[in-house]
């Protein structure tokens, strides 16, 4: 503050009233970073009590809380507006306008409260009396100017986020799997288990076709995906959550693509107040930055493109494909599948007979209008030829799903024994690394030689483990001789699944 300590706007009754310093910064990144920032507002009560307040409360409890719009209430600016209204306090200090207020709302609240109950304002520069038109101004255009200011920065800092993104350059963190070369390039991670462990994911995928059912694989086999840590920029490993899987399968950076805001941020009106939230992910050609072909991806666009399709079809919020109808109790097979051949609706299934079990497909027609229904048949016959035919196709490849079934038992689970192989190849890694700090440090040291023979324990724990489970793998190992396998293919042409013998007649 630069204005003389003698002010005349300074009277008798502000001072018998006490005074309030306001301060706040706009993040937490602010609050430990920008300390001299700090220290400027702090020194704002050391000005008011130089101009004759004893009794003066800092009100700190904002630091960290944004003022714009759609931000979370602040408690502080709420106790400075109550003070006030009460008649509690004559001035209302702060370094400047901003830190007051970033909205005309919150603006125009103290303001009018302040004239009301005769409540000056002060800042760096100058104390203003709202009963004068001069200083009512000024602090308007002021208020006006923290307002406008906050929206030029993030409009400049917003323009400048999306220039970069065209480019293909915006990046806050590589999702995992991924790193930036020397060059600034998105490159492949150079660690061979984090590149197998993503590929695993779409290679279990395209095997079981739900994002569910990998993740119970993963946690059923006990096998890790690496992770972002929350702080920091290392990896960590652990069995996955299907929040996890499922975002590794619907990003499109592991086809190769980079987008840029898949998830805008708009606000809304809740309660009488405005709240920020981030809308649901847009398709990547939607989004506001999307080059194809960006870099290196694990799957190509053709296969996550068809992996979308198949989880959208795969929930039971998605409009999709009608032939895909959802599996509901009863004995009708065709529930959901059938279509009228003279109105083109869907024909619905009603129970009949005394336990209710004889399906019968109805077709409505213009019954809910008033008129009659369309067609309708039991089900016994359509069923039983539906059945016929169904069997008749996988008959022949019953057998070979068999061999297959049991090949792959054979064999055990290669993918989570390829999993286990690098996992340990890592940790006997780490042992090594473990044991060379280890056995540097100086043994009289025994503070510091405790904690390296522990951490190298631990490794050893672990790789123990791991050979256990490996070895696990390979005693359940099956094996079918050339004999057994020509007897069942033998069997499955004599006893197909029809349930009747070829050549044979029924007994």
């Amino acid at each position: 503050m630069t204005e003389l300590l003698c002010s005349p706007k300074i009277k008798p009754e502000h001072l018998a009233r006490r005074a309030i310093v306001y301060l706040r910064q706009s993040s937490d990144k602010q609050v430990r970073q920008n300390l001299e920032s700090q220290r400027l507002q702090y020194e704002v009560a050391e000005r008011i009590r130089s101009l004759g307040w004893r009794d003066v409360e800092i009100i700190d409890s904002d630091l960290g809380s944004s003022a714009g719009m759609a931000s979370a209430r602040r408690e502080g600016f709420e106790r400075v507006i109550s003070s006030v209204a009460l008649g509690e306090v004559g001035i209302v200090g702060s370094r400047d306008a901003s830190r007051l207020s970033r909205t005309d709302k919150d603006w125009c609240r103290l303001l009018e409260v302040c004239q009301i109950f005769g409540t000056l304002i002060a800042d760096e520069q100058q104390i203003y009396d709202l009963n004068y038109l001069d200083d009512q101004l000024v602090l308007g255009i002021k208020g006006t100017l923290s307002v406008v200011e906050l929206k030029v920065l993030r409009q400049r800092m917003h323009a400048g986020q999306e220039s970069k993104a065209r480019r293909g350059e915006m990046f806050k963190r590589l999702p995992v799997g991924y790193f930036l070369d020397p060059m600034g390039k998105v490159a492949l991670h150079p660690d061979q288990r984090v590149r197998e462990a993503i590929q695993l994911v779409f290679l279990k995928f395209r095997e079981r076709w739900s994002a569910r059912q990998v993740f119970l694989w993963f946690r059923d086999h006990d096998i890790e995906l690496p992770a972002n840590a929350i702080r920091g920029t290392g990896l960590v490993w652990k069995v996955p959550t299907q929040a996890l899987v499922r975002d590794i399968l619907v990003n499109p950076f592991y086809a190769g693509a980079y987008v840029w805001g898949r998830r805008p941020v708009e606000a809304i009106l809740v309660d009488g107040q405005l709240k920020k939230r981030q809308t649901a992910y847009r398709r990547a050609e939607n989004c506001r930055v999307f080059i194809r072909d960006h870099h290196e991806g694990y799957i190509d666009w053709a296969t996550y493109e068809e992996n979308q399709r198949i989880m959208r079809r795969n929930s039971v919020n998605w409009q999709g494909d009608e032939s895909m109808a959802a599996i509901r109790v009863g004995q009708g097979l065709l529930v959901g599948l059938l279509r009228c051949g003279h109105c083109g609706r869907k024909l619905h299934v009603r129970y009949w007979g005394a336990r209710g079990t004889h399906a019968r497909y109805l077709c409505k027609g213009e019954f809910a209008d008033g008129g009659r229904y369309c067609i309708g048949f039991g089900s016994a016959s359509v069923d039983r030829r539906l059945s016929k035919e169904v069997l008749q196709v996988i008959s022949p490849l019953g057998v070979d799903a068999s061999l297959r079934a049991l090949e792959e038992l054979s064999v055990g689970d290669a993918a989570q024994r390829i999993a286990l192989i690098s996992k340990l190849e890592q940790l006997e890694y780490e042992a090594r690394k473990a044991f060379e700090q280890y056995d540097s440090v100086d043994a009289r040291n025994r503070l510091a030689a405790g904690e390296l023979e522990r951490r190298w324990n631990e490794k050893l724990e672990k790789i123990a483990r791991t050979k256990q489970k490996l070895s696990e793998l390979n005693e359940k190992r099956y094996a079918l001789s050339s004999e057994e396998e020509a007897h069942s293919e033998r069997w499955a042409i004599t006893f197909p699944l029809s349930g009747k013998v070829n050549n044979v007649p029924p007994n």
